[in-house]
């Protein structure tokens, strides 16, 4: 095995939480992998990983083995494209991760038409509502609802959308409306568990004015479809957005809520690692994606 190959093959291992999953992704047995582990470490006279019965964790010197070797491989690659030139076809593995709804209704259906353009491109699409680090998750791109918490990742906006409260008329005509932030603690609200808010406090901003209430209501989901349905049935107020309910707005089978008082922002970003070269594949799929959802940025309003 070639050096660069040995840092491919770690790098693998790196990503993945034991031997099994690498087994499976390279289409070997797990001895296979442990075999050539332990020739690695022999080869380098270090051991690279820290093995217990239920995990392995990186030594100091498989920290500085992995991210090294991904600089070296970056630049072969970052090399090999320039070679190349304009000639060069994006190809290999690409793994991309995204929220649940979102993801479901509007990345899935891009990646199949990206996957038909693309055919020397794997895409490996993963749906969550967990938090996501990328680096040490190996993901190459994430789709991303709202603002971006990490100066090291590089985002584009793909997408303006907002976020907005409704409710069905059945629960508004029983409940009537509330006239500010401080009388959605009087009413049923329904919530959508997402990684980055805390559960059961909503953000509010009418102009220069803010307001931060502490809210309460039956039934809760961190699938966002689960709770519009629950809304649509009168359970009581949510706060969604717009590319999920804008149709339920414009139909009046939901109608808004406070429409003076907007939630924290929700616009949609394709987030990746800041590189001075990114790679064919991953240029690629951001570009694509940039074309296909470009109607949805010309609208400042967030219209869908």
């Amino acid at each position: 095995m070639s050096a660069l190959s040995d840092l491919e093959f770690f790098s693998l291992v790196a990503k993945h939480s034991n031997l099994r999953e690498v087994a499976q992704h390279l289409g070997i047995t797990p001895p296979a992998v442990s075999k050539r582990l332990a020739a690695l470490e022999r080869r380098l006279g270090v051991r690279l990983l820290q093995r217990t019965t239920r995990r392995a964790s990186l030594t100091p010197e498989g920290e500085t083995y992995l991210v090294e070797g991904a600089r070296v491989l970056e630049d072969l690659e970052a090399l090999e494209r320039k070679v190349a030139g304009a000639r060069a076809m994006p190809r290999g593995i690409l793994r991309v991760v995204s929220t649940l709804g979102f993801g479901r209704r509007h990345v899935a259906p891009a990646l199949s038409a990206f996957a038909r353009r693309y055919p020397e491109v794997e895409v490996q699409l993963t749906l969550t509502d967990r938090p996501v680090n990328m680096i040490e998750q190996g993901y190459d791109l994430q789709i991303r609802v709202g603002e971006l918490p990490d100066s090291t990742l590089t985002a584009r906006l793909l997408a303006h959308n907002r976020r907005v409260l409704g409710a069905a008329r059945t629960y508004l005509a029983r409940h009537g409306q509330p006239a500010s932030p401080r009388e959605l603690a009087r009413h049923a609200c329904l919530f959508i568990q997402e990684s980055d808010e805390t559960f059961g406090t909503w953000h509010l901003r009418s102009g220069t004015h803010a307001e931060t209430v502490k809210v309460r209501g039956p039934l809760a989901c961190n699938d966002g479809e689960c709770v519009v349905g629950w809304a649509l049935d009168g359970h009581g107020i949510l706060m969604r957005s717009l590319w999920e309910i804008a149709p339920l707005l414009r139909s009046g089978r939901l109608r808004r809520v406070l429409p003076k008082w907007d939630p924290p922002p929700a616009d949609i970003y394709a987030v990746f690692p800041t590189r001075s070269h990114l790679s064919a594949k991953t240029r690629a799929l951001v570009d694509f994606l940039m074309e296909a959802f470009e109607p949805h940025r010309r609208d400042r309003d967030g219209q869908w």
